[in-house]
């Protein structure tokens, strides 16, 4: 897979922003090209363009979320049952009803793998930088957008809601960084729950007043602090930020997240059932309205992924451990089209059996709906954005 080939550092070596949107004018429409030359998606300029990635810290198990096994065996299956979606033939968890109604507006990667270490901090990285850092730390995708693409007004181009991610057991970086870009390209860092410590320009100050929205939105998103952090990420969005991040969880120990091992510090599959997949089923699905009905959707890209999955047997605590050999994924807007499935596992949601994807292929499909090619970044033609969720 693409992780073990030789790695870069950063942009290539050279390139400025100006050189990247200059040379982007012969790649098609502003810049974006698939594989093969192919062009994806709709042109849409590259400054209407902006993404939310929804990271799902501990690491959602795809079994009790995207991809049920209703036909395993109970070892296998888990305790829930699956619902039918808006999608024909397209089944997921039981507790997510809100986006099984929603499931026209939403694909799904149900073949999204890796082979390195099963830890939070490879898939952290990989799954927001595409790459590993071994001597230098890669910059995420943000913060390359940040480089690229800047932002008109006092919004951040890259933000990060509520803050950063921390323990999650081993000291390594969490892909969260500007890596060598340097800190004008770093996330600025801001809770819907508490005012930000550094001095802000007066567009965040407007974005992290929750109060001046509907009650009737606000409630829609929740009362969780990820509910809130969503309708942040909205209102970043709104403002003219290009990429916010909103990790669900800050850490995996002593508090209910997706890391279901089964016994504590850790979760359950009870925790699932009882509060993160209503959580979770109850914000993205107001995200997705708030947006479309503001005529958002079509240029901001939502993406919801963990760093791995959990592994296709029930553990003897009753949980399900890390399993990076295949977990699935959800995007919406941003010129994806809903409705469809890319990738299969097989029967036991062990390993993918069709399509597999790669971290760098997610990373790359997050670029491409900022309106960047990968190649021009990377120097590199290799595993570009996931071109079947935009044709």
């Amino acid at each position: 897979m693409s992780q073990n080939r030789p790695e870069t550092t950063g942009l290539r070596a050279g390139i400025d922003r100006r050189e990247f949107l200059r040379a982007g004018a012969g790649l098609g429409a502003w810049g974006v090209v698939g594989p093969r030359g192919l062009p994806l998606g709709r042109a849409v300029p590259p400054g209407d363009r902006a993404v939310i990635l929804l990271m799902l810290v501990g690491g959602p198990s795809q079994l009790e979320t995207w991809d049920p096994k209703p036909d395993a065996p109970d070892g296998v299956r888990g305790p829930f049952d699956s619902i039918a979606t808006r999608t024909p033939g397209v089944r997921i968890c039981e507790h997510l009803p809100r986006l099984a109604a929603r499931m026209d507006r939403l694909a799904l990667i149900r073949s999204l793998c890796h082979d390195e270490a099963p830890i939070h901090e490879t898939g952290l990285q990989l799954m927001q930088t595409g790459r590993l850092s071994r001597v230098d730390e890669h910059p995420h995708f943000g913060a390359t957008a940040a480089r690229l693409l800047g932002v008109e007004g006092a919004a951040p181009a890259f933000a990060a809601v509520p803050g950063p991610i921390g323990n999650t057991g081993v000291e390594l970086p969490r892909g969260q960084t500007a890596g060598g870009l340097g800190s004008s390209c770093s996330p600025t860092f801001l809770d819907p729950d508490r005012p930000p410590l550094d001095p802000v320009d007066p567009a965040v100050r407007r974005a992290l007043r929750l109060d001046a929205e509907l009650p009737r939105i606000r409630e829609a998103y929740g009362p969780t602090r990820f509910g809130r952090s969503c309708l942040l990420a909205r209102r970043l969005v709104e403002a003219g930020t290009r990429v916010v991040t909103v990790n669900m969880y800050d850490a995996v120990f002593d508090r209910v997240t997706w890391d279901c091992h089964g016994s504590r510090p850790f979760s359950t599959l009870d925790d699932y059932r009882r509060e993160v997949l209503p959580t979770f089923d109850r914000a993205i699905s107001a995200l997705l309205d708030d947006l479309e009905g503001r005529g958002m959707l079509e240029t901001t890209l939502v993406a919801a992924v963990g760093e791995f999955g959990r592994t296709p047997r029930i553990n003897v605590s009753g949980g399900r451990d890390h399993w990076p050999g295949v977990w699935s994924a959800a995007l919406a807007g941003g010129g994806v089209r809903g409705g469809r499935v890319v990738g299969a596992s097989d029967g036991h949601a062990a390993a993918p059996v069709d399509r597999p994807v790669s971290p760098r292929e997610w990373v790359a499909t997050m670029q491409h709906a900022l309106g960047l090619d990968s190649s021009s970044i990377d120097g590199t033609s290799d595993d570009g954005p996931v071109h079947e969720l935009f044709s």
